[in-house]
């Protein structure tokens, strides 16, 4: 059983690599920071297993591709026997980004691009990222062993969903909501799409992820989800039914182009140190949409998104932010909460539910008794 670190200790570090190199490389960041102790390394998995019974370390560091047992499956046994905070290195490929993504479905806190080996200008960086991801998974909530619902179970939760709320209404024709998220986000977003029906109002999301992770997240998206998932295009019309994901390194706005709404796609500088930034969305949106906007906030680390969601709720929008309980880490949410950006605070399995409460058609019983 994972014992969880005394208060004041040590971040105890067990680095997983099948690169002398690699590892470390990654001894020498994280041992220089004063909270971390990097307890040990292992070369591959059987070795990694051994050391993490002899070790017992708080966060694990895990390669994706390895050799004997490949990370994805060690890291499949790990949740399964051992639950504990698992911080991926993966490279910035397709492969990368779909193991990677299958990972933080297991149960992966975060990830990290696999540290090139010309690290001379990008180094303090690349130390800075890999040391607060370690020290947030260290107090994240690890989440046990799971996997996302298949064709046909997204389609029995989408036809569940229409039957409790009958058909969607729309006060307008033009409702949109924004779903901002980083740590935990992809598979939080995930839930909450995997809920709701193919015609709810169109969404547009920033999660925090690289550019060569959001296509696949997106394709991701769109096959645990009855609505149609793809990646934002500059330009792009924002239509009912749809849901459009920021490509990374880029920022996605919503502008008005008379009674429409259009996607904004940019790469103008990153706001609170992320490019594409749940700030930059939401203070669109408020700007664009005021009271016809609706504003979510889920899981992630730092404080992106908060003040986005005061502006949209002093604009007249709903504004809901995901538990602390049900949250990977509460940065953002729990920042949006202390502004007192959030109007609704629920947990992640009833975000679905709060959206879908705002659109349902009254019953036949509301009506006769109005």
């Amino acid at each position: 059983m994972h014992e969880p670190r005394k208060v004041g200790s040590k971040i105890r570090v067990l680095v997983v690599d099948d690169s002398a190199l690699v590892r470390g490389l990654l001894t020498q960041i994280l041992g220089e920071d004063p909270a971390i102790e990097v307890v040990g390394t292992a070369p591959d998995a059987f070795i990694a297993r051994e050391r993490i019974k002899a070790l017992n370390p708080d966060v694990l560091t895990l390669d994706v591709e390895m050799p004997r047992m490949d990370g994805l499956q060690f890291l499949r046994n790990v949740m399964r026997l051992r639950p504990m905070p698992v911080v991926m290195c993966s490279s910035l490929t397709q492969r990368g980004a779909d193991v990677t993504l299958a990972a933080l479905e297991l149960g992966a806190i975060d990830f990290v691009a696999k540290p090139a080996m010309d690290l001379a200008h990008g180094l303090a960086s690349y130390a800075a990222e890999i040391v607060a991801k370690v020290k947030v998974a260290a107090g994240a909530r690890v989440r046990p062993l799971q996997s996302g619902p298949g064709a046909e179970e997204v389609r029995q939760l989408a036809a569940a969903a229409a039957a409790a709320h009958g058909a969607l209404r729309f006060r307008t024709t033009d409702r949109v909501i924004a779903l901002g998220a980083s740590t935990g986000g992809t598979e939080a977003i995930r839930e909450v799409l995997a809920r709701l029906p193919a015609d709810m109002p169109a969404i547009v999301i920033s999660q925090h992820i690289p550019r060569a992770f959001s296509g696949p997240f997106a394709a991701r998206l769109d096959a645990h989800s009855a609505l149609s998932v793809q990646e934002a295009r500059d330009g792009q019309p924002i239509t009912h039914g749809h849901v459009y994901v920021a490509p990374g390194d880029h920022h996605l706005l919503v502008e008005r182009d008379g009674a429409k709404y259009r996607c904004r796609v940019t790469t103008t500088l990153p706001v609170n140190h992320h490019r594409p930034s749940v700030d930059v969305m939401f203070d669109s949106v408020a700007r664009s949409m005021g009271p016809n906007a609706i504003g979510v906030l889920l899981t992630g680390m730092g404080t992106d998104g908060a003040r986005g969601l005061k502006a949209m709720r002093d604009a007249g929008a709903i504004t809901v932010a995901q538990d602390e309980r049900s949250s990977v880490v509460w940065g953002m949410p729990g920042a949006a909460v202390q502004l007192g950006a959030a109007e609704r605070v629920v947990p992640l399995e009833r975000v679905a539910e709060e959206l879908l409460g705002l659109f349902a058609a009254p019953t036949a019983a509301a009506v006769a008794g109005a």
